[in-house]
């Protein structure tokens, strides 16, 4: 019976060390990420954890440990945090700005292989060229998803690009083998932020979504519109001068050549 006492004492000094030591480490933080970690296995796990831990501290606990951190704060602007604790979740802890710690974590995602009955996350596209397929099964299997294939020196090659699955479709067994054979990756895998709390302005950020690609390509977007912009408005700037330029030259030419063809013709 003492024994029995001895050993749950233990386990509970444990779990309040354990919850001690977290409310330390994030009160010393600048920023307290809950980051999902579904369905990312423990070898890309321990990878991408290595690959941040000069950024992040990645802290897994049981849920109610987390939760009891979370209270122990002391403070009610984070307890908005609670709802997203699950299973399924760590802390990350870290001296970074929130949204420079997210741009990090997309950064350093990985990419997977797509499984049977996953749903594709973006039209997924097999582009025309060659392939390191032989020919044999593997036509039908091309030929199966839509695939117009040709034999070129002794290998499959894929005569126009296509769409196989699109956003939103679930990948069949099928489709998933083929891609695989193509070493398509049309997944990645990574620590997905959930919610950030500031510790400094205690104010909490969601739906935090961080594509440097896709702000880029809006920029130059956005770039773009404001150039045509300011050259409709006829604002001078280093960017629209050569345009006001150019247009001021060719209509001094028109102006020149339209005032020749006016001019009376010199008699003898």
């Amino acid at each position: 019976m003492l024994s029995k006492m001895t050993t749950k004492n233990n386990h509970h000094d444990k779990k309040a060390k354990e919850v001690k030591n977290l409310i330390e480490e994030i009160k010393k933080a600048k920023t307290l990420m809950i980051v999902s970690i579904k369905s990312l296995p423990s070898k890309q796990f321990q990878d991408i954890k290595k690959a941040v831990r000069e950024h992040a501290k990645i802290k897994v606990a049981k849920k109610n440990i987390m939760l009891r951190a979370v209270k122990g704060l002391g403070k009610d602007s984070v307890l908005r945090l609670e709802k997203f604790i699950n299973e399924n979740c760590a802390f990350a802890i870290s001296n970074l700005e929130g949204f420079e710690l997210a741009g990090i974590f997309f950064n350093k995602k990985n990419p997977m292989f797509a499984k049977a009955g996953q749903i594709a996350p973006a039209d997924i596209e097999v582009k025309a060229g060659p392939t390191n397929l032989v020919p044999g099964p593997a036509i039908s299997e091309l030929g199966a998803l839509g695939l117009q294939v040709s034999v070129e020196n002794g290998k499959l090659s894929i005569k126009a690009s296509k769409i196989v699955v699109k956003q939103g479709q679930a990948i069949n067994e099928g489709a998933s083998a083929v891609l695989q054979k193509l070493n398509i990756q049309p997944f990645t895998v990574g620590l997905e932020p959930l919610a950030v709390y500031d510790t400094q302005t205690e104010k909490i950020y969601t739906d935090i979504k961080i594509d440097s690609e896709a702000a880029r390509k809006e920029l130059i977007s956005a770039a773009s519109k404001a150039l045509g912009f300011a050259q409709k408005l006829g604002y001078y700037c280093k960017e629209t001068i050569g345009y006001f330029l150019a247009k001021a030259n060719m209509e001094a030419k028109a102006i020149e050549n339209k005032t020749q063809l006016n001019k009376p013709e010199e008699t003898a």
